[in-house]
């Protein structure tokens, strides 16, 4: 079979993707527009009214009591006066992994500069709102003006409307979309805005495309989708032993890359030992619009499709994925309200003065003095005097009275149960708003408690997100962030900026070689996520525990390490400074882990301490009393071993004089021997005489 053209797969892969885009959007079409619906039901001022409603209330008065949004609003600023962040962790249970640390700054730093909290809190309000919201991770260059400069970081942006904007493939059940093999982000475009940037005009694309489920050209915009498609293959791993017998692993890619790397390895005396065929995961983008494959992006950092769903409550019907936020279920019961508040309304708009009923006759001539008795307060009024038909005078007061508005019965009672059906549809939560005197701070931790459960669910799933989000990053970043010697800003988790060098090489003092610190490539965690408390009553009950153990404690630096505790859990304007004060006491009092930059401060500022540091006049006699003595003993010691030379040298002389001693004698015994030899005559020679 001939290969194809790259024309030809891009055309396949556009005519796939139609087909598979129809099916998943034709599927979901419904439940994400009653999403849409939602939102627009408790942010857009008269959306309340939106339908068939509208029509029966035409040329009434329609008024909205928003009681929804108030509630909404209680569980957005719930979120964000309590941040949710991931946290790295060994997959071995490895409470000090420093590489986990420096995810955690590189993560933070990340969230920091790209603004990611834009994209958490809109991804959350459109969850809590319609029930869906997503957000994406991106990488792009560090300087896109230098061209020198090949570093990318890492952003974490908002996708706007994403209950109409973001499809995940059918077959993907979890919730966090960990096992989507396709994803579709849509992106509206004006026609001319379209026509210039992709240089295409949709007025020239084949009619058949507009008869499918979604339209991907209206009269007024057009959509671009960015498409996600998850490609997987195997691939074979070369493991080689050196003659040190350390081991190499190497992939097809590498020989593929390097004609000459195997015949090298064989050069060095490398041996195979063995081989395994692993899985490969890359994430392929393109760019199409109805028409075709505007452009091929190839494969894209990480192996992780970079798109994390928010869901606010989320379950399976009839294999279809089924989401709802706080909205929906209140939505009758707040529609019933403004209903009854519209037609009170417009009975109370309607005189509530009885009117008297005259003839024409009987005010004719005075109608003005009538008219304007509501300004002018006349202090009476007159009429005309009515006649009989027979010229005789009539009664002359008013014919009747209208009767004023009356308030059905069934009005007023069902107003009562309206309320009371929306409080609890969307939990009552103003009841904690009502602070009551005489009340323990226990008990409004819970009655606070009560109603946090109530939003929990949103919580709950706004952290699932975050922890994808953190494994989408690890995966991206093992790719982009491997430059030896880069150095990147990192963020601790008290908000301290620290310095992060990638691939720094140390030296191991154990085993004498080198290693990297900080290589990324290398790091494979576990990503975990903690739910804070949801209001501030619950965050300041650990300033209370903790004030409530220092009453108890006797011991006083327990009582130091738990106050310093306390004011370090302390909120409030301008406090930020005080907390690194008690951290810093902390870390010092050995409570607390420092940072390697507090660590290397630290020692620092210990260092500077004892140069600076003034000795203390006892200490400085003892020590100066301490080195006399020492001479002493010095000099005493000296004076004794000189004294043992001197013997020893006297002894020497000792025996150097007897040995000189006997040497004398024996040789005057010699001489005197002979001086008698020479006295006697050679012929009368005796025999020498012995000498007892």
């Amino acid at each position: 079979m001939a290969r194809m053209t790259r024309s030809e797969r891009l055309a396949t892969v556009h005519e796939d993707a139609l087909q598979e885009f129809d099916d998943i959007q034709s599927a979901m079409r419904e439940g994400r527009l009653q999403c849409l619906e939602d939102r627009r039901f408790y942010s857009i001022a008269g959306a309340q009214w939106e339908g068939n409603l509208a029509e029966q209330f035409n040329n009434k008065p329609r008024f909205e009591v928003n009681k929804i949004h108030l509630s909404v609003m209680r569980i957005i600023n719930e979120y964000r006066n309590n941040r949710i962040t991931v946290d790295f962790v060994s997959k071995d249970g490895t409470s000090d992994d420093k590489l986990a640390d420096t995810c955690d700054m590189l993560f933070r730093a990340d969230e920091q500069d790209s603004g990611a909290d834009e994209a958490y809190d809109n991804a959350f309000e459109e969850a809590v709102g319609g029930g869906f919201g997503a957000f994406r991770l991106r990488t792009e260059y560090e300087d896109e003006y230098d061209s020198e400069n090949d570093n990318q970081r890492i952003r974490i942006e908002p996708i706007y409307d994403a209950d109409t904007t973001v499809f995940f493939d059918m077959d993907a059940k979890r919730q966090d979309k960990s096992d989507a093999r396709l994803c579709y982000v849509l992106t509206a475009m004006t026609r001319d805005s379209y026509k210039a940037a992709w240089n295409d005009d949709p007025d020239t694309w084949p009619h058949e495309i507009h008869q499918n489920e979604f339209d991907w050209s209206t009269p007024d915009m057009v959509f671009v989708a960015e498409v996600y498609r998850v490609e997987e293959a195997s691939e074979l791993i070369r493991t080689f032993r050196s003659i040190d017998g350390e081991e190499t692993r190497y992939s097809e890619k590498d020989f593929a890359d390097d004609p000459e790397l195997e015949n090298m390895l064989t050069a060095t005396g490398q041996v195979e030992v063995r081989q395994k065929r692993v899985k490969r995961r890359r994430v392929h983008k393109y760019i199409m619009s109805g028409n075709s494959i505007l452009e091929d992006s190839g494969y894209i950092a990480g192996s992780e499709i970079p798109i994390v769903p928010v869901y606010g409550k989320r379950w399976y019907i009839d294999n279809i994925e089924r989401c709802m936020g706080h909205v929906r279920m209140a939505k009758d019961a707040q529609r019933l309200k403004n209903m009854q508040l519209s037609k009170l309304g417009e009975i109370s708009a309607l005189s509530t003065t009885e009117k008297p009923i005259f003839a024409a006759e009987q005010v004719a001539g005075y109608e003005m003095m009538w008219a304007e008795d509501n300004l002018k307060n006349y202090p009476y009024l007159l009429i005309n005097t009515m006649t009989d038909a027979n010229g005789n005078e009539a009664l002359s007061g008013p014919v009747a009275y209208t009767k004023p508005p009356q308030i059905p019965p069934a009005l007023a009672g069902l107003l009562a149960i309206t309320e009371q059906d929306i409080s609890d549809l969307l939990g009552n939560q103003q009841n904690g708003e009502q602070m009551v005197s005489n009340i323990s701070g226990k008990a409004v931790e819970l009655i606070q408690s009560k109603i946090d459960m109530q939003t929990y669910i949103y919580m709950s799933n706004m952290a699932k997100a975050i922890k994808r989000a953190g494994e989408i990053w690890l995966s991206m970043a093992r790719d982009v962030m491997v430059e030896s010697g880069r150095k990147l800003k990192g963020v601790g988790s008290q908000g301290q900026m620290s310095t992060v060098e990638l691939a720094k090489p140390v030296l191991n003092q154990e085993t004498g070689a080198v290693e990297y610190e900080n290589d990324l490539s290398k790091a494979k965690f576990d990503v975990s996520v903690e739910v804070g408390p949801s209001s501030e009553s619950k965050r300041a009950a650990t300033v209370r525990s903790l004030m409530g153990m220092m009453q108890l404690a006797t011991d006083p630096e327990t009582q130091q390490v738990l106050g310093s505790m306390a004011m370090l859990n302390m909120e409030g304007e301008g406090i930020a400074d005080v907390r690194d004060f008690f951290r810093n006491r902390l870390i010092k009092m050995g409570v607390v882990k420092p940072t390697p930059e507090e660590q290397q401060a630290l020692l620092e500022e210990l260092q500077q301490a004892q140069s600076q540091q003034q000795p203390d006049p006892q200490a400085q006699y003892l020590q100066a009393a301490a080195m006399e003595a020492q001479a002493k003993a010095g000099q005493a010691q000296a004076n004794t071993a000189y004294t043992l030379a001197r013997a020893e040298e006297t002894k020497a002389k000792t025996v150097e004089v007897l040995a000189g001693i006997q040497q004398k004698e024996r040789e005057n015994v010699v001489n005197t021997a002979k001086a008698l030899q020479e006295v006697v005559s050679p012929g009368m020679r005796q025999p020498p005489s012995r000498t007892f």
